[in-house]
């Protein structure tokens, strides 16, 4: 059930952009206080669009968790960087995330400049202060001051590892957001479906497993759920453009799929909170990035 919202009851739709691999998706996980959002050190792990949903007792924030956006090379990224810029455009207010152990740089700036088109309010988000080197900290927290001065932004600066200055970063968010309802029950966390999750969860353990040649030639499909009382059998294809990436995600004797279906089907497990049998199967699909037709059918369009 969504319920009224009380007065001065905020809610709204917050963007995280920024350059791949600079921790959107630990800190949409951070905020919302479960794993919905896959990560690896990969850059590009995000693909689609994620919405994350995290209801405070004044403010309901619906976070948007958006791909790297990054000069792509194939059908694929073209699709994967329009849905991103797309969403900055659609929503309440944007938080720009950099890499805070490191200066701003042309890419962060590449960002910014869609942010400020767009003319939507934004927050820069100064990401890994955990990790910052205390001999360069000073100038490179100045680089981000500064940029973010000059545009009239708020700079709220996080560890989506640790927590550190977290809640400071929520409220920037809620004092961005209008006055409005409910968008969502306030026990959910995400409007994904379980079976995109489930897809997602496979891809994470392929990122995190296999060499560098393969993450981004894959895409999951969850072709079967079986729900029983007692257990939910999953049937999955991996897809990946050449025989000799199949192999890889095989293995020597299937070890290699054998321990990506092991850790997929325990993060299965925790989403579910029940126990799950899955199997998966690999297909070779030639050139499917930069497949319209295959694109669509695996669920990679624009918004």
């Amino acid at each position: 059930m969504i319920p009224e919202s009380g007065e001065g009851f905020k809610s709204g739709f917050v963007a995280l952009v920024g350059r791949p691999n600079v921790g959107k998706s630990t800190l949409l996980n951070a905020l919302i206080g479960q794993k919905i959002a896959i990560t690896s050190p990969v850059a590009q792990t995000t693909r689609n669009r994620l919405r994350g949903i995290l209801t405070l007792p004044t403010a309901q924030i619906v976070l948007v968790d958006t791909p790297g956006i990054h000069k792509p090379h194939h059908l694929l990224g073209q699709t994967i960087v329009k849905n991103a810029i797309g969403a900055i455009s659609s929503v309440d207010a944007t938080v720009l995330v950099v890499d805070g152990s490191d200066r701003l740089g042309t890419g962060d700036r590449f960002v910014a400049e869609t942010i400020l088109q767009s003319k939507v309010p934004a927050i820069l988000g100064v990401n890994k202060i955990d990790i910052l080197d205390e001999s360069a900290a000073s100038e490179i927290l100045a680089s981000y001051e500064s940029f973010a001065i000059e545009h009239g932004w708020l700079v709220a600066k996080f560890s989506s590892v640790t927590g550190e200055g977290l809640e400071a970063l929520q409220a920037m968010m809620c004092d961005r957001l209008p006055e409005g309802p409910y968008y969502y029950p306030p026990d959910l966390v995400t409007d994904q479906p379980e079976r995109f999750i489930m897809g997602e969860l496979i891809r994470e353990q392929i990122l995190l497993l296999t060499r560098e040649e393969v993450p981004h030639s894959v895409a999951v499909s969850i072709d079967q759920v079986d729900e029983k009382p007692k257990i939910t059998r999953v049937m999955a294809t991996v897809h990946v453009e050449r025989d000799s990436q199949k192999g890889i995600l095989i293995g020597k004797k299937g070890q290699m799929l054998k321990e990506i279906g092991t850790k997929a089907r325990e993060q299965m497990q925790k989403l579910i909170m029940g126990s799950v049998h899955l199997e998966i199967f690999v297909k070779v699909q030639p050139k499917w990035r930069s497949s319209r037709f295959q694109l669509s059918d695996l669920g990679y369009r624009v918004e």
